[in-house]
C-alpha cells in the first residue's frame, strides 16, 4: 500500500486516466473527488460489503422451504433425488 500526505487541492494520479483530488479536510474525515472513465467502478467498501451480506442472507432458504413450496404447488413438484 502506498501512503501519501496531500493538502486540499492536491491530486493523485492513477495510471493515465484516474485522478483523485483532495477537496476538503474536516476533523477526522477527508472529502475526495475522483475522475475516472465511465467503465471504472468506484464503490465505497462498506456499501459493497453490506450488499454482499444482504445477498448472502437473502439466499439462505429456511429449513422447511422445500415442504412449503410443495404444499403451495399442490405436491406436484418431483423431488430432485428421485
Amino acid at each position: 500500500m502506498l501512503v501519501l500526505t496531500r493538502k486540499v487541492g492536491e491530486r493523485i494520479l492513477i495510471g493515465d486516466d484516474i485522478v483523485i483530488t483532495v477537496l476538503d479536510s474536516r476533523g477526522d474525515g477527508v472529502r475526495i473527488g475522483i475522475d475516472a472513465p465511465r467503465g471504472v467502478k468506484i464503490q465505497r467498501e462498506e456499501v459493497v460489503q453490506a450488499v454482499t451480506e444482504a445477498n448472502v442472507e437473502a439466499a439462505k432458504a429456511p429449513d422447511d422451504a422445500e415442504a412449503r413450496l410443495r404444499a403451495a404447488l399442490g405436491g406436484t413438484v418431483p423431488r430432485a433425488d428421485s
